[in-house]
C-alpha cells in the first residue's frame, strides 16, 4: 500500500458506533422499501461480481443464482464481520475481503459486473473508486449503482449542501449528500445505459431524498 492507501484503510477500519447504527438502520430500511431497491439493482446480473464497500452485506441475499461468484470488499471491521455472516447464508458464493474501494487487490479485467450501493457518497475520492471499478471490469463489463445524490430543486439542494458543510459527514460515516454522482459516473468514462431517479425517505424522520438506481457500461 502507498501512504495514502494506508491512511484510507486506517480511517475506515474501525467505526463501531457508525457500524452499529448503520446495521440497525439498514434492517429497518429493508422493511420500508430498500429490499425492493436492492432487487432492482441486482436483477439480471450474471457471471463474476465485485461489490465495492459491501457494508454489512445486505445485498448478498438479493443476488440472483445466475451469479457465479461475488467478491465483496469492505474496510470497516465490524461491518465486515456482519457481512461474513450474511455471506454464509447467501444464495450464491460470496467471499468477503478487507480493503478499500480506492485500491482493490484484484486483477485487471477480472469481473463481469461491479456493484456500488450507498457507497459513492462516503468515499474520499469518487473518481479513484470509479477508476478502480473500470480497471477490474472486463471490456464491456457493467457497473450497477444505487446511490443517493444531490437534488435538482433549489430548496432540497440547499438543504443537502447545508448539512454536508456542517455536521452530516461527521455523524454519517463521511456521507456527503450533495454529490452529483451521476456526472461522476459519466466523467469516469462509463456509459449510463439505464437509470431511474426517485425520492425515498432514508429515515422515518428525514425528508424524502433523491436517489439514482441503474446500470452503466465500461468501454
Amino acid at each position: 500500500m502507498t501512504a495514502t492507501e494506508t491512511e484510507l484503510a486506517h480511517k475506515a477500519a474501525n467505526r463501531p458506533v457508525f457500524a452499529w447504527l448503520y446495521a440497525r438502520d439498514s434492517a429497518s430500511n429493508e422493511r420500508r422499501g430498500q429490499a425492493e431497491h436492492r432487487d432492482e439493482l441486482l436483477a439480471g446480473i450474471t457471471g463474476r461480481v465485485i461489490e465495492l464497500g459491501a457494508g454489512n452485506g445486505m445485498n448478498f441475499r438479493h443476488y440472483p443464482t445466475t451469479v457465479t461468484e461475488v467478491v465483496a470488499v469492505e474496510p470497516e471491521r465490524h461491518l465486515r464481520r456482519m457481512a461474513e455472516r450474511e455471506a454464509a447464508q447467501a444464495p450464491v458464493p460470496v467471499t468477503v475481503l478487507a480493503g478499500t474501494a480506492e485500491s482493490l487487490s484484484v486483477a485487471d479485467d477480472s469481473f463481469d459486473v461491479a456493484v456500488v450501493s450507498l457507497l459513492l457518497c462516503s468515499v474520499d475520492d469518487q473518481q479513484a473508486v470509479l477508476a478502480e471499478a473500470r480497471r477490474v471490469l472486463r471490456p464491456g463489463g457493467e457497473l450497477r449503482f444505487y446511490e443517493h445524490v444531490v437534488g435538482t430543486s433549489w430548496p432540497l439542494k440547499a438543504f443537502q449542501v447545508a448539512i454536508e458543510k456542517t455536521f452530516w459527514p461527521r455523524v454519517g460515516g463521511n456521507c456527503h449528500p450533495a454529490r452529483d454522482t451521476t456526472q461522476a459516473i459519466r466523467d469516469a468514462g462509463f456509459e449510463v445505459q439505464q437509470m431511474r431517479r426517485f425520492l425515498w425517505r432514508p429515515m422515518p424522520v428525514s425528508p424524502k431524498m433523491p436517489f439514482i438506481l441503474g446500470r452503466a457500461r465500461s468501454p
